[in-house]
């Protein structure tokens, strides 16, 4: 799901995305949309997915890539 916000932040535009996907516990399906500043609307209502944003220093990075780093 990075890939559209690193790309929105590269071209200086805010972008909005659509997820399908479903739970891995119980198969539920869930779709929600998430916006350039990681807001986000679920739209089922008896759905409650967790969502988390890993903490990542920035400018302590050196590895070419953010994956390395993780």
């Amino acid at each position: 799901m990075a890939t559209p916000l690193v790309q929105g932040r590269l071209r200086n535009e805010p972008l909005t995305f659509d997820v399908r996907t479903e739970c891995a516990h119980c198969g539920q399906a869930i779709r929600f949309r998430m916006r350039h500043d990681l807001s986000y609307e679920i739209e089922q209502a008896d759905c409650a997915p967790l969502f988390f944003v890993p903490l990542v220093d920035l400018p302590r990075i050196k590895a070419p890539s953010i994956i390395d780093d993780f």
